[in-house]
């Protein structure tokens, strides 16, 4: 039996970070984790590159049942400080559109910085170590691996969600919360592709790989303006994987295929303009044509020269474009999508320290808990945020 002040359940984002923290205050700390190697999420996320955080980070974009449970740990620990700590290390990083932050070389620097932390607070990172039981002790907790057994006066779960089962996710977080009497939200995937309905994959064959730049709404009116693209099971790109945190099963989606243009005013004008000019080429332009060709052959818009078109039609043409809307089948669930939606409820536990307030000494952080940030670095900044609180208290 091993003894620490503090172990970690999971080496992902937010338990190295956990981990350093802790470390750092002179706690002796282990984390352990099941898999080969740490940070296996932090490996493949954002293509390889890491999209680290994002500039522009603040609790709206965040989804939890309690808006307010983020506003702590975001305001002390924020995006500007996680880039404080990559310049330290040398990370050579660029910055791409809408705030995101990515390594130039590989996300494995992301993941040796958080080591090299860890190894300069005396962590101890025990690997292919099982969580198989964890139990109350009059000490605090002790934690059975399959690879021995460690007792501590602080535990903290940093396991993930159920996200991309080869990667080794698992429920053991929801079910050491729910041991101890927590409260856990119904989980389902977020930030992930839309399956469509065999009709609907049957009109779109062969638009697979066709990107367009388009402003995507929910039922709810949340809205998000970046590429969608066709996949040969659906749709996929930035502004679809935003939108599906926002998405009910049943629910259509309602996609704005030209956000920048009045399609009614350009008609009109070019009518004049250029009467004889067929719809079709003058649609192509703005649009990718095999999307145009796919919609007249549907019927869905006419194949008329500019000149032949009714006030009516360019006005019902302009509503189509303007208002697409399409009823996903579903998602393409945990396999690949980036994040669990719902999890540990935030009322059970302290903001602050994340500390669970019916059972002291238990702490919950990162995508375990009821907290979902918007693509785009978001996620791993609440891993780093959420890991400091509680690696300051733990």
């Amino acid at each position: 039996m091993q003894e620490f002040d503090v172990v970690i359940i999971g080496a992902g984002a937010a338990g190295l970070m956990a981990a350093a923290t802790a470390g750092y205050r002179g706690r002796s700390v282990a984390v352990l984790d099941m898999g080969k190697k740490p940070g296996r999420k932090i490996l493949i996320s954002g293509g390889g590159r890491c999209n680290f955080t994002n500039e522009y980070a603040s609790p709206d974009n965040y989804l939890c049942q309690n808006p307010h449970f983020v506003k702590s740990c975001l305001s002390r620990y924020t995006q500007h400080d996680f880039i404080e700590l990559v310049d330290r290390h040398g990370l050579a990083y660029h910055h791409k559109t809408l705030g995101q932050l990515f390594c130039d070389n590989s996300a494995q620097d992301i993941v040796d910085i958080l080591l090299t932390e860890c190894e300069w607070a005396g962590v101890q990172v025990m690997l292919r170590s099982e969580v198989l039981a964890v139990s109350k002790t009059d000490a605090g907790y002790q934690i059975n691996t399959s690879a021995g057994s460690y007792q501590c006066q602080s535990l903290v779960v940093a396991s993930g969600g159920l996200t991309m089962p080869k990667l080794g996710a698992s429920p053991i977080g929801y079910k050491i919360a729910e041991q101890f009497g927590l409260k856990v939200l119904p989980t389902c995937a977020a930030l992930v592709p839309f399956t469509l309905h065999d009709h609907d994959k049957q009109r779109f064959d062969g638009l697979s790989g066709v990107s367009v730049d388009c402003l995507v709404s929910s039922e709810d009116g949340t809205q998000f303006r970046e590429n969608i693209l066709f996949t040969h099971r659906g749709l996929s790109g930035p502004a679809i994987l935003q939108i599906s945190s926002f998405w009910q099963a049943g629910q259509a989606i309602t996609i704005n295929l030209l956000p920048e243009l009045n399609l009614a005013e350009h008609i009109h004008t070019l009518r004049e303009q250029q009467g004889q000019k067929s719809l079709k080429n003058t649609l192509s332009v703005l649009l990718p044509k095999r999307l145009i060709e796919i919609m007249i052959a549907q019927n869905d818009i006419p194949d008329k020269a500019l000149n032949q078109l009714t006030h009516g039609e360019i006005d019902s043409l302009a509503n189509y474009i303007h208002q697409w809307q399409i009823k996903p089948n579903g998602t393409e669930g945990y396999r690949t999508a980036e994040v669990t939606l719902g999890g540990v409820d935030t009322d059970e536990l302290s903001s602050k320290t994340f500390e669970a307030k019916k059972a002291p000494g238990l702490f919950f952080i990162g995508e375990v808990i009821d907290v979902t940030g918007w693509l785009g670095g978001y996620n791993f900044q609440f891993a780093w945020s959420s890991g400091v609180a509680c690696g300051g208290a733990a």
